[in-house]
């Protein structure tokens, strides 16, 4: 197979990471000898016109709409590496948590005092802001409608901004995008606390569409698996320890999670 002259790479991940993947795509442009074009996503992955017609090359994406999509369309995409992040609590593992965050100022200190309140989630199709929670409320036994109200923010990002601003009690939060906001702008620590962690769930993915062919895809694994010195300057910035290596069978948990939550009636929490 003839090696492509230009890659095409979407982010349909946090706004906040996306300088780091435009040095990973840097990266694989300089060790691969091929142009990359990185773009942020601009609609959900599961109606994105430029996958469905299997017209992209790589995509950073969320493991649940990626286990979703690999369930219709079988064989068209395949996880290449995650990131694993140097923080102890991931235990030198690709995976991330929910962490649920209340305002610092508020009297709320565990999951149980959420009963009531208000949520914000940034996407009804992401696994930490929205499909997690279902499945805590499901685990601990409580209703569907435990939250008093729920409502779309848009983003990780936005959601953090509510809760602090008061516009919203709690929200479930990727814990990768949560401490990398607070490394950006760390005096947003002073205003929240979490008081719930959720996970640990697989890290969401570097994916790579099999038109590729195996030869480019495994190319691809092994420079990520051997980054440069370039390369390890920016994952040092973004608190990366490494790339892991992960495969489409991993991300069966996410699946699990989702089913039985919507098989016990928990497709749709709360009050919009």
């Amino acid at each position: 197979m003839t090696q492509p002259r230009k890659l095409r790479v979407v982010s349909y991940l946090a706004p906040n990471w996306f300088w780091f993947y435009e040095a990973v795509s840097t990266y694989i442009s300089r060790v691969l000898g091929v142009e990359t074009q990185l773009h942020p996503g601009e609609f959900d992955p599961l109606e994105d016109p430029i996958l469905l017609q299997d017209q992209l090359d790589l995509a950073f994406i969320c493991g649940l709409p990626l286990i979703k999509y690999c369930q219709s369309i079988p064989n068209q995409l395949m996880p290449v590496v995650a990131l694993v992040i140097e923080a102890p609590r991931y235990q030198n593992r690709p995976v991330y948590f929910t962490d649920v965050i209340v305002n610092a100022a508020s009297s709320l200190s565990k999951f149980e005092d959420l009963a009531g309140k208000k949520l914000c989630y940034n996407d009804p199709g992401s696994n930490s802001g929205y499909n997690l929670l279902r499945h805590r409320l499901h685990q601990g036994g409580h209703p569907k409608d435990f939250f008093g109200k729920v409502i779309q923010s848009g983003s990780h990002q936005r959601s953090i901004r509510w809760v602090v601003d008061g516009l919203v009690d709690c929200a479930g939060i990727d814990s990768v995008v949560l401490e990398q906001e607070l490394r950006h702008f760390p005096e947003l620590s002073d205003h929240l606390r979490v008081v719930e962690v959720i996970g640990p769930c697989p890290m969401p993915p570097l994916v790579a569409a099999q038109h590729l062919g195996k030869s480019l895809i495994q190319q691809l694994q092994l420079a990520l698996l051997q980054p440069d010195v370039e390369l390890q300057t920016a994952m040092k910035q973004a608190g990366v320890l490494r790339f892991a290596a992960v495969e489409l069978v991993e991300y069966d948990a996410i699946a699990q999670i989702y089913n039985t939550a919507v098989e016990a009636g928990y497709e749709v929490i709360g009050n919009s």
